[in-house]
């Protein structure tokens, strides 16, 4: 009886012993099965970038952004960064005062070296930082590295979308992508459609209390709304720039072109907005003698950009002023 018992004991605790073998072994089958899974939901995407074809691991393990233009994009779609120029950011962008992204710094003195802490697999590169495009190859050479600044001689507006799109591929945001898109197009239809044809208009900007002179076709951030939208220019001179304080034209000349619309894009509330010495662009036009006469000042013809788009810059900034300026030309049809 106890031979028997031990026998029948000994063969219950093989079967048991098999049965946790065979039960171990399902669950590693499952592990096994979950891990394939993820690893077949991790995949690739090829898209075009201004360097040619770039292929990106799809979804990015650990993002870095640079391209000033492309952070309230990413914000907006919840896009979770690693390492950012939080510096050059502005305060509109809720990735600002997120510290637990690595801050690489502002352009004029990045902190390059501390990407390699964010073992990035994708950079999402440009403007400002369009320069470090080799340093960023050389500290993570394993990333993919996109840059998708506008091109030259390529309609801005088009070029907008095309960042957006290319991102959208990258996020699966191509339905929120091609929104942004048809938004832009909305507001800058807008304007057209409100537009008279023949008021003429002129673009400046203002910097350290000053106003200075953005070029039609060649000023920065509104040089280009001049042919995407068919205004008469007020003035145009020689040897335009696209310098971001704009042109040393004096006020006197362009008071002496009288526009019938100015538009305003305040650099220094993008940067300076907390210096005791900042004025506000609608302070310095309004407290120009100057000016004082001019049609647009006179009669309230005045739209101003949004304040943080010397920092920002994104599809979104333009939607939000085109929509602003349509607005104001809508009022006076």
């Amino acid at each position: 009886m106890t031979s028997f018992s031990r026998r029948h004991f000994g063969a219950l605790s093989a079967a048991g012993a098999l049965g946790l073998a065979l039960t171990a072994c399902g669950t590693d089958s499952v592990s096994d099965a979950a891990a394939g899974t993820e690893a077949d939901a991790a995949g690739t995407v090829e898209v075009e970038d201004n360097n040619g074809t770039q292929t990106v691991t799809t979804p990015p393990a650990s993002v870095v952004a640079t391209d000033n233009r492309t952070f309230e994009t990413l914000a907006d779609w919840g896009i979770t960064l690693t390492a950012a120029a939080r510096a050059l950011m502005p305060t509109t962008n809720p990735y600002k005062d997120d510290e637990s992204i690595i801050d690489l710094g502002l352009h004029t003195e990045p902190d390059l070296e501390a990407v390699v802490a964010a073992e990035p697999t994708l950079i999402v590169n440009g403007q400002r930082f369009a320069d470090y495009h080799d340093d960023f190859a050389k500290y993570a050479p394993e990333a993919a590295i996109l840059e998708l600044d506008p091109r030259d001689g390529e309609p801005f507006a088009d070029e907008l979308k095309r960042q957006v799109e290319v991102l959208g591929q990258v996020f699966a945001k191509e339905e929120e992508a091609a929104q942004l898109g048809a938004d832009l197009d909305a507001a800058m239809e807008r304007v057209r459609a409100a537009y008279d044809g023949t008021s003429t208009v002129m673009a400046v900007t203002t910097s350290g209390g000053e106003i200075g002179y953005i070029a039609p076709g060649m000023g920065r951030t509104l040089g280009w709304t001049f042919d995407a939208l068919g205004f008469a220019p007020a003035l145009e001179v020689e040897g335009a720039s696209d310098d971001h304080q704009g042109d040393d034209i004096s006020v006197e000349a362009i008071a002496d072109s009288n526009p019938d619309w100015i538009l305003v894009m305040d650099r220094d509330a993008a940067i300076s907005a907390d210096d005791p010495e900042f004025t506000p662009a609608n302070e310095i036009l309004d407290s120009s003698e100057a000016l004082a006469g001019v049609t647009a000042v006179a009669e309230g013809h005045i739209v101003y950009m949004p304040a943080d788009t010397y920092t920002n810059e994104s599809i979104q900034t333009y939607t939000e002023f085109f929509s602003a300026l349509a607005d104001a030309l809508e009022a006076t049809a």
